[in-house]
């Protein structure tokens, strides 16, 4: 048996944790091997490769982003490029593809397994906007990175009694802020999915400060967006993959509560340290897990499905319920969030 792997989309901690899990469990329980394309899809369209094994995956665990490196280019945006994945894995005697990845390399995934591809799926994103599993690697790392930069902005804003504006990502659903804010006791945290009112956020930051010198600290997802007709922002503009390029947000957010409230306000925006680094012992565990399972259901023939994380088991489920549509922010835990702003 001979097994394919590749890392697509946005790096995030525990990458390499799914290959070195993927590569254990097919070479010692298996008795197979694992060939690794380099830079997500463009690796099989290139005919990319290299050989796995346990040996070269020593040391991986706790390393940061990916070894196989990682790309946004996908088969059908390429002219020719299923094709040439097809042929790439006739030529490998690849029996089967494990692809790595978020909503739009999954998305690819589904799309290639209709058009007859052998391919498992595992969902990668800090995000943690992919329905149909509870949580995804990477996710918590970047919520204990944006934890502690709170924890430690509290210090030097209730110094200065400053207004303190964290901008964290979240492209379209705000998991990392509601969590980060949640847990760093921040004033207030404004996400994608409900528009904030400008007014609304400069009342409670002068509320927070009325009662002494406690400071504020604001929580900003990137794609935080104001309620219509309160605050005009320009159209982003979109990368060669007609994806909008974000962030910045903070800075008009900060912009405004400083002229309407003259409280001094500084911006931070943690953008890309979210992804980088070690992973949590969390994001390690879940990362192996999901390897393992899709190791198995590579093996086993069970194509078309996606490993995910459910009441505490990891179970397969199709490719189909994973991806079409983001998972958002949980009511439940966006009203406790809630009880918290200023």
């Amino acid at each position: 048996m001979r097994i394919g792997i590749l890392t697509g989309g946005g790096d995030c901690p525990g990458l390499n944790a799914v290959i070195r899990a993927v590569v254990r469990r097919v070479e010692r329980d298996h008795d197979g091997t694992v060939l690794g394309f380099r830079d997500g899809w463009n690796g099989v369209i290139e005919d990319d490769a290299i050989d796995l094994d346990v040996e070269a995956c020593r040391g991986l665990l706790p390393r940061g982003g990916t070894v196989l490196g990682t790309s946004r280019i996908q088969p059908f945006g390429v002219e020719g490029g299923v094709e040439a994945c097809r042929s790439t894995l006739e030529a490998r005697e690849v029996d089967a593809l494990v692809v790595v990845g978020g909503e739009g390399t999954l998305s690819c995934a589904r799309e290639m397994h209709d058009d007859g591809f052998p391919v498992v799926g595992v969902p990668k994103t800090i995000d943690n906007d992919i329905a149909g599993t509870e949580f995804t690697f990477g996710f918590a790392t970047a919520v204990e990175i944006a934890t502690e930069a709170i924890d430690r902005l509290h210090t030097t804003a209730e110094s200065h009694d400053r207004v303190m504006v964290v901008e964290v990502m979240g492209r379209h659903v705000g998991h990392i802020a509601a969590w980060a804010g949640l847990a760093g006791g921040a004033t207030v945290t404004l996400v994608p999915e409900e528009p904030f009112d400008i007014d609304e956020v400069c009342e409670r930051v002068r509320r927070r400060h009325s009662r002494g010198r406690y400071a504020s600290i604001v929580v900003v997802a990137e794609g935080a967006i104001p309620a219509e007709g309160t605050i005009d922002l320009p159209e982003p503009e979109l990368d060669r993959f007609g994806h909008a390029r974000l962030g910045g947000i903070a800075h008009r957010i900060a912009a405004e509560i400083r002229s309407r409230t003259s409280f001094e306000t500084r911006v931070t925006i943690l953008g890309h340290v979210q992804r980088g680094g070690t992973p949590t012992a969390f994001d390690r565990v879940l990362a192996t897990r999901f390897g393992v399972a899709a190791a198995d259901a590579a093996v086993e023939g069970d194509f078309g499905t996606m490993s995910a994380l459910r009441g505490g088991d990891i179970v397969q489920i199709p490719l189909e319920e994973a991806v079409g549509h983001l998972k958002v922010l949980d009511a439940d835990l966006w009203g406790t969030a809630r009880v918290f702003f200023a």
